[in-house]
Parts: C-alpha cells; sequence; structure tokens
C-alpha cells in the first residue's frame, strides 16, 4: 500500500459523495478541506466505537440469562475476553481508590480502556492504521478525561476544590493558584502526546519489518508491539484513575477516610 494509506482510504474513496461532504464539511468548520488522509484517523476511530457497540450488544445478548451467565465459558470466548480486560482495568481502580469510587467513576474509565485497547491493537492487522497513533484523537480523549475529573472534582468538593488549588496557605496563594492551572492544563496534553507517539512509533517499526520481511513478520517486533499496546492501555487509564483520585479526595479527610475501600483501624 503507498505510505499513509490504509483500507479506510479505499473505503472513502468508494464513496465519492462522502468525500465531497468531508471536503465541504472541513473547508466550512476549519477553513481547509480535509483530504482522505485527514480523515483516515477519524473514520478508524468511528470504526473502532461501531465494532465495540456490537460486541457490547453480542455480550449483552449472553447475559440475560442470569444462571447461565455466571458459569464461565469452558474456552475463550467474547465474552470471558471482555470480562477479563474489563475485570482487570476495574480492579486496579478498586486498589486505587476502593470499591465505591472505582464503581462510581467506572463508567469513563472502562469506556477508555475499550476504546485505546481496540484502537491500538487495529494497528497490529495488515492495511490498518491505528486511530491512536493520530493526535487528533489521542487529544480528544484526553480532553475527555480532563473535562471529567475536574467536573467530578468540583462535584464533590464544591468551591473546596478551587480552595486546594490555591495551595495549604492563603498568602501563597498567587503564586501556586496559576501553578496548579498550569498543571492541570498540562495533563491532557502529555497524556495524550505519550499514547499518540508511543503507538506511532510502534506502528511505524511493524510497518518497516512487514516491509523487510513480507512473508514473515519477525516474532520479536510482534511481542513488543503487543507489548506496547497493552502498557499504553494501562498508563493511559491508570493516570486517568490517579487524576480523578486527586480530583476527588476530600481535604479534610486523612489517608485510611479518603480510600473508602480501606477499613477503619480497629479502636483498642
Amino acid at each position: 500500500m503507498p505510505e499513509h494509506t490504509s483500507f479506510f482510504s479505499y473505503l472513502i474513496a468508494m464513496f465519492p459523495a462522502l468525500g465531497e461532504n468531508m471536503h465541504n464539511l472541513g473547508h466550512s468548520v476549519f477553513g481547509k478541506p480535509v483530504g482522505v488522509h485527514s480523515a483516515e484517523p477519524i473514520t478508524a476511530a468511528l470504526f473502532v466505537a461501531l465494532l465495540i457497540i456490537l460486541m457490547a450488544l453480542a455480550v449483552r445478548g449472553q447475559l440475560k440469562n442470569y444462571e447461565k451467565s455466571v458459569i464461565p465459558d469452558d474456552k475463550l470466548s467474547l465474552r470471558t475476553f471482555l470480562e477479563v480486560l474489563i475485570g482487570a482495568f476495574y480492579g486496579m481502580m478498586v486498589d486505587m481508590m476502593g470499591p465505591k469510587r472505582a464503581k462510581r467513576y467506572f463508567p469513563i474509565i472502562g469506556t477508555c480502556a475499550c476504546f485505546v485497547f481496540f484502537g491500538n491493537l487495529l494497528g497490529a492487522f495488515p492495511g490498518f492504521t491505528p486511530p491512536t497513533s493520530s493526535w487528533n484523537i489521542t487529544i480528544g480523549c484526553a480532553v475527555v478525561v480532563f473535562v471529567s475529573f475536574n467536573y467530578y472534582g468540583i462535584k464533590e468538593n464544591g468551591l473546596g476544590y478551587f480552595k486546594h488549588l490555591a495551595g495549604p496557605v492563603w498568602w501563597m496563594a498567587w503564586l501556586i493558584f496559576p501553578l496548579e492551572i498550569v498543571s492541570l492544563c498540562i495533563r491532557p496534553i502529555t497524556l495524550s502526546i505519550r499514547l499518540m507517539l508511543n503507538m506511532a512509533v510502534d506502528h511505524l517499526l511493524i510497518t518497516i519489518a512487514a516491509s523487510i520481511f513480507v512473508f514473515l513478520l519477525p516474532i520479536p517486533v510482534m511481542v513488543l508491539g503487543t507489548l506496547v499496546i497493552v502498557v499504553q492501555v494501562i498508563v493511559f487509564c491508570l493516570l486517568s484513575s490517579i487524576y480523578i483520585t486527586l480530583a476527588t479526595d476530600h481535604e479534610d479527610h486523612g489517608p485510611l477516610e479518603a480510600h473508602p475501600g480501606h477499613a477503619s483501624p480497629t479502636p483498642h
């Protein structure tokens, strides 16, 4: 395939009206036309979202029968795979913020985990590019996390959320508050760039190896690529969970009270 071209390029080219609409939309909204290559990440992201919805509907149909759903399948299936994937990230959140808050904030982290994982995994198939290798997609995910943890922080602490950003003493607020605001604004940028760069470099290495070894892709490269896919999902969701935990911690709580999952010490 030509450089920077995937199956989605040919899919868009098959529907001239779609390409013309994207061209007109980009010209009217962004002031410049959107080409086929520019639309590839968005098309890939929509494909991943549609794939996740279809898998969720398929698994949901299997879970309608409660008596059968509590019994695990005797072999690897779609339901078993999704249960392991989602259960791993839910367990990570429970260890970090306790079961009460993990259950409350898991929808945002679980959605990010599924989208980033399958988005990364898409690049492992020949002819496809991962949407997470584009900063337009990763910054969108990071902005969702940014808005979410600030919303949760304000909802939990009210004006105390901004008081916490001003520092422990009022006479240092003029210095600490701007620094905290800059730190908050940098979080989505670093979160998105880290994911984008790792996936772009990983996909580039796999593409180069595939062009050299046409019929046999080196196993070490595939193992490394799989490791990068998993690690980047963990890093993205781990940092997102940390941001939510820091934002929703109450200022007047001690270490044990801040994490509802930890039991209080027994009085003597």
